[in-house]
């Protein structure tokens, strides 16, 4: 049996003061469970915080200052619910900004694993039906 989950959308604000910011729209008042991932590894410490007004929710990631390093870092953000890729960010510093196409080579890897490891429990849950 599969679960329907709403439709969200996480719309970027902006990133300030080493904080990515942005707004979740379509998840009602439960507080959906969110993820970050930078190269597989989950970075903690991210936060939402319900609008007074309208249902939406205003999602902080906090980009960890060992993560900052040459080349291009990319972060993801995952509904953990669906695996649903949400919304991603990509730090870009030192010798590698010469070639931007990292950038984007970068986050099709990110979101091919992230294919990979929804397909994986799709088949996983799939044989045991």
């Amino acid at each position: 049996m599969t679960k329907s989950t709403p439709a969200l959308t996480l719309t970027k604000t902006r990133l300030h003061a080493g904080v990515w910011e942005g707004v979740l729209s379509g998840g009602g008042k439960t507080e959906p469970v969110l993820t970050v991932r930078h190269q597989d590894t989950i970075v903690p410490g991210i936060a939402l915080t319900p609008s007074d007004t309208d249902g939406t929710w205003v999602v902080q990631v906090p980009v960890p200052t060992e993560l900052v390093a040459d080349g291009v870092q990319t972060f993801v953000i995952l509904h953990e619910d669906s695996g649903e890729t949400l919304a991603s960010f990509a730090l870009l510093a030192g010798d590698g900004l010469a070639e931007d196409i990292r950038a984007e080579v970068s986050l099709l890897r990110a979101e091919l694993d992230m294919l990979k490891r929804a397909f994986r429990r799709h088949s996983a849950d799939a044989a045991q039906d």
